[in-house]
C-alpha cells in the first residue's frame, strides 16, 4: 500500500465509491468486505447506460452482508450500500437525504462521480471518504479533490491493477490521495472505514 501520509482510519459518516469500465469486477472485491452491522453508508456511482435500469443493486445484493439498494429521491442516507440509479445524477443534500438531478452529463456521464462527491464534500466535510477505482475518464478526480480539501479521506486503486487506468491516474494527479493500493488492500481499508462511524 502506498500513501502520501500515514494511513489512518478516520471516524466517518459516509463513504462514496466511483468506478466505470471494470467496475463490477473491482466492486466484487471491495463491497463484500463490508461486514454485517456496518454503520457507515456506502454510496456507489458506476457509469451505466441511461436508457436501461441499472442491475447493480440486485447483482450485489447476494454478494454482500449488508443491505444493497437504489435510493429514491428524498430518502434518508442510512447504513447499507446504495447504487446510483441510471439516468440521474445522485447527490446528497444538507439534510442528509438523497437527491436526483437531470442536469447535463458531467464528463459525459450521468450519474457522475464528481457530482456526488462534491455534494458529499459540502455536507459531510472531514467525515467523508472517497474511493476512486478503474475507469476510462477523469470523472471523480475533481470530486475527490473536493473531499480532500474538506478534510476527508481519499483512496485510489493502484492504476497498474485497474482494468482501465485513466480514472485512477486522474484522481492521483488531482486529488493527492491518502492511499493508493490494489483492490485487496482497499477492501481491507473499506472494511475498517465502514465500521468507524455512527452512520449519521
Amino acid at each position: 500500500m502506498l500513501s502520501n501520509t500515514s494511513p489512518r482510519a478516520p471516524e466517518l459518516d459516509i463513504v462514496v465509491i466511483g468506478a466505470s469500465a471494470g467496475a463490477v469486477d473491482a466492486l466484487s472485491v471491495l463491497l463484500p468486505a463490508i461486514p454485517a452491522g456496518a454503520t457507515v453508508p456506502v454510496v456507489v456511482v458506476v457509469h451505466v447506460p441511461a436508457r436501461s435500469p441499472s442491475l447493480l443493486a440486485p447483482i450485489f445484493a447476494s454478494k454482500c452482508a449488508v443491505a444493497v439498494r437504489e435510493p429514491v429521491d428524498k430518502q434518508s442516507v442510512e447504513a447499507g450500500i446504495w447504487f446510483a440509479p441510471s439516468g440521474y445524477h445522485l447527490l446528497v443534500e444538507g439534510d442528509r437525504t438523497f437527491a436526483f438531478s437531470v442536469d447535463e452529463p458531467v464528463n459525459f456521464s450521468r450519474p457522475s462521480l464528481d457530482v456526488l462527491f462534491e455534494s458529499v464534500a459540502l455536507v459531510y466535510g472531514a467525515r467523508a471518504a472517497a474511493f476512486v477505482l478503474t475507469g476510462a475518464s477523469a470523472d471523480g478526480a475533481e470530486g475527490a479533490r473536493a473531499i480532500r480539501d474538506a478534510g476527508g479521506f481519499v483512496a485510489v486503486q493502484e492504476p497498474s491493477s485497474a482494468e482501465l487506468q485513466i480514472m485512477p491516474r486522474s484522481a492521483i494527479d488531482r486529488a493527492d490521495p491518502h492511499v493508493v493500493a490494489p483492490l485487496p488492500a482497499l477492501a481491507e481499508l473499506l472494511k475498517q472505514l465502514s465500521t468507524r462511524g455512527n452512520g449519521g
